[in-house]
């Protein structure tokens, strides 16, 4: 899928679902994704979200923070915390979380970087609101970017629920929700509102690389919970969040 169609579609609906062959296709217009099975096989060692502990233990993942310059480079940044305001989400608003870091060789990969350099390209050329006020000439922004890998777990008599918030926005933005693996579940429905709570679209991420693009500050979003399709064995879904929040 060329970036001029899908700039289009951002820029009128607000979101864009994206299937595996397009989004493969896009992604490698800014370079490879040849370490993908070992960049996937490192969903495998998330740990444990300790602040979901009260509402379950179904949710392990790990966290980076990275900076985009207007030129594209791309910096990791110190390991930091999460944090997002209260009005943003009603379950850890206000609350610095500490989340265990991105592996080195996984923030460091050939897919990592051929993901970043494309939402760079992708959200660079599309407008944004900061309530700073006017915004720099397309293609100056600086990025603050947060990615944070996911692991849901669905378990027999205990859904995984991706989004334990509910509807929300993340307070950036934009967003890419990137499918990384999919076992042995069934649901876990995307669904995309606006402001106002009318549902725009729902759809399902089913294939490694099926994709998922928000425009943050006009719409909301959910995933519904997910079950295991055979209780005998593990379930899960695996996800890649990257958030862009302009940093002018």
């Amino acid at each position: 899928m060329a970036h001029d169609p899908l700039r289009h579609l951002l820029q009128t609906s607000g979101f864009a679902f994206v299937r595996r062959q397009d989004m493969c296709a896009a992604l490698e217009s800014c370079g490879p994704l040849s370490d993908w099975p070992a960049f996937s096989a490192s969903w495998d060692h998330l740990e444990i979200d300790p602040y979901l502990a009260g509402q379950g233990r179904y949710r392990r993942r790990r966290y980076a923070v990275f900076a985009i310059d207007a030129s594209g480079r791309i910096e990791r940044q110190p390991h930091q915390p999460h944090y997002q305001g209260q009005e943003y989400n009603r379950l850890f608003g206000g609350v610095e979380r500490w989340f265990e870091p991105i592996a080195e060789e996984v923030a460091a990969s050939a897919t990592m970087g051929t993901i970043l350099r494309w939402c760079d390209r992708l959200f660079s050329h599309l407008e944004t609101r900061s309530p700073q006020g006017p915004q720099p000439p397309v293609g100056e922004h600086g990025w603050h970017v947060e990615v944070h890998q996911f692991r849901i777990e669905a378990r027999t008599g205990e859904s995984g629920r991706p989004t334990p918030e509910g509807m929300h926005r993340d307070g950036v933005d934009y967003v890419l929700v990137l499918l990384v693996n999919r076992t042995n579940i069934v649901s876990g429905v995307t669904s995309v509102h606006d402001l106002a709570g009318k549902e725009l679209g729902e759809f399902t991420l089913t294939q490694p690389l099926d994709a998922a693009l928000v425009d943050d500050a006009r719409v909301m979003h959910g995933v519904t919970p997910v079950e295991p399709l055979n209780p005998a064995e593990p379930g899960y879904r695996d996800v890649l969040v990257v958030t862009f929040r302009s940093t002018v």
